[in-house]
């Protein structure tokens, strides 16, 4: 997928919130990390404005799931696809953002 993003040009926005549940291990990591460093890699921190959102977002949905709610708020706000492989998540949270499903 990284080579296809480069290829077109394209740009990966990573919630810090996501990086923090994925990065376990770092010495286990080498792809997440190669990720990170790709020059075209955005990390989006979770700031005032946007625990609000993720805030308002679960209150609406009725979920806890704040990392899940945190991809969902920066990806609507770019116009971004969210690359999942749990799309049922996801879905409960928007029902028109764009899903990749891996």
């Amino acid at each position: 997928m990284l080579a296809k993003a480069k290829q077109l040009g394209l740009r990966i926005t990573i919630p810090a919130t996501a990086l923090a549940q994925a990065m376990r291990n770092p010495a286990r990591q080498a792809q997440l990390s190669r990720l990170l460093r790709h020059a075209g890699t955005d990390l989006i921190p979770l700031d005032g404005p946007d625990a609000t959102a993720v805030g308002r977002l679960l209150a609406r949905s009725r979920l806890a799931e704040i990392v899940d709610a945190h991809v969902v708020v920066c990806a609507e706000r770019a116009g971004d696809v969210v690359v999942t492989s749990d799309p049922v998540d996801i879905r409960r949270l928007s029902d028109s953002i764009p899903l990749f499903v891996v």
